[in-house]
């Protein structure tokens, strides 16, 4: 056998919907060395790490850490430890990941329930409340941006409609935490997950996620070794979480005072969890988010003066990516190969319905600034015209510098 060389990857410019190009001081704290899950300085970095995300969410709660795995680890914890079976849960689908949701929750065998609205719209408070009201969930189970449709469904008017009808709220922010507003307490959240991969400007690997008390209580209230459960067959044991890797309750005792061994820390990417919300703060949260609007916005521009049309409610677009429908006449996989093979620049195409027809940029975490975005706009300038696109010499360039131009100082 030929060993293969080390690993060298290409130079590339991630600007799809995620992952994205990471911040350098993150990969600097990855190559960091490793030391024991119990040593001082672990536990240390554990603690630390618990506290910066708390400031992330805009949360007083204990129950804030990580989940070691990639975001969609984090949304299995957070719904395998919620639902018990035969509990009812009620999903607002607005695009691919809400789908994700509902059957993550179906195979926690959940009875599950979806309402549904166009790829490109989001829903109202009213039309949430009145599935609430229809369907009487346990859990409502929504997505705040949804990276195959580019939409943001507002949330600060969910979390008091759950309270008024008893209803635990989790929502997935894989791909807007960080990027666009996020209050969990004020919103009224009893679960949050996200993933690092997007505006947090990290690798995959990592789900941070907080926990309300509320959300705490039923994860403890399904725990075995507190209620002295052994086996399948003891009485209410199908009240209890089914994975052991996912029982939020053995995670919680894991960075919990007590820290019981559950699993072994994935140190390099609590090193890197950690820098990225540092950084975050670092820079001060208002400004970040302030800053992925801007990136965006400046993105926005430049992709309507080429003249490519923007896909969805502008209104309820997440800063930090914007979806363009694909000229006549282009053909988008292969222009989307030229762009990465010519340029190094990365973006995305979709899912379901939106497969080959839209493409998705990215403008989030590390690529959330100037050169970035004008370099992936001349980028696309220069291959939808090899394509035979009639596009306006330096048109998306110049908007997008516009842009960035009028901002404040």
């Amino acid at each position: 056998m030929t060993l293969p060389g080390p690993i060298d990857p290409p130079a590339r410019l991630l600007m799809g919907p995620g992952p994205i190009s990471a911040y350098p001081s993150v990969l600097r704290a990855m190559s960091a060395p490793l030391v024991g899950q119990y040593d001082p300085f672990m536990t240390q970095a554990m603690a630390e790490t618990q506290q910066l995300y708390r400031e992330v969410w805009a949360t007083g709660n204990d129950a804030t850490l990580l989940i070691d795995g990639t975001s969609r680890a984090g949304i299995e914890a957070a719904i395998v430890s919620l639902v018990r079976p035969g509990d009812r849960v009620l999903v607002p689908v607005f695009g691919r990941f809400g789908h994700l949701l509902a059957e993550i929750a179906e195979r926690a065998l959940a009875e599950v329930h979806t309402i549904e609205t166009a790829w490109g719209q989001v829903f109202t408070p009213s039309a949430i409340e009145e599935a609430i009201v229809r369907v009487k969930p346990t859990l409502l189970a929504l997505v705040q941006g949804d990276t195959s449709t580019t939409m943001n469904q507002p949330l600060d008017e969910i979390g008091a409609i759950c309270a008024r009808h008893g209803v635990l709220f989790y929502s997935d922010a894989t791909a807007s935490l960080g990027g666009n507003p996020f209050e969990a307490d004020a919103w009224g959240l009893d679960a949050a997950t996200a993933g690092l991969q997007k505006c947090l400007g990290g690798p995959s690997g990592s789900a941070p996620i907080t926990l309300s008390p509320r959300a705490v209580e039923v994860v403890r209230s399904r725990s075995r070794v507190e209620a002295g459960i052994r086996e399948e067959g003891d009485a209410a044991a199908s009240d209890f979480v089914r994975s052991n890797y996912f029982d939020l309750g053995m995670i919680l005792d894991y960075w919990g005072p007590r820290r019981l061994n559950h699993h072994t820390e994935a140190t390099s990417m609590l090193y890197a969890a950690r820098e990225c919300a540092r950084v975050l703060l670092g820079e001060g949260r208002d400004a970040v988010i302030a800053r992925h609007r801007l990136a965006g916005d400046a993105m926005l521009a430049g992709v309507e003066a080429l003249g490519l049309t923007v896909f969805g409610d502008v209104a309820h677009k997440m800063a930090n990516v914007v979806a363009v429908e694909i000229p006549e006449g282009v053909p988008g996989d292969v222009a989307r190969a030229a762009l990465l093979d010519d340029f190094g620049i990365e973006i995305g195409t979709s899912f379901g319905p939106l497969h080959g027809r839209v493409w998705r940029i990215g403008t989030m975490g590390y690529n959330a600034r100037k050169d970035a975005v004008l370099t992936t706009l001349a980028a696309l300038e220069s291959v939808l015209r090899r394509f035979g696109a009639a596009v306006p010499v330096g048109g998306g360039v110049e908007a997008a510098r516009d842009v960035f131009a009028g901002a404040p100082a």
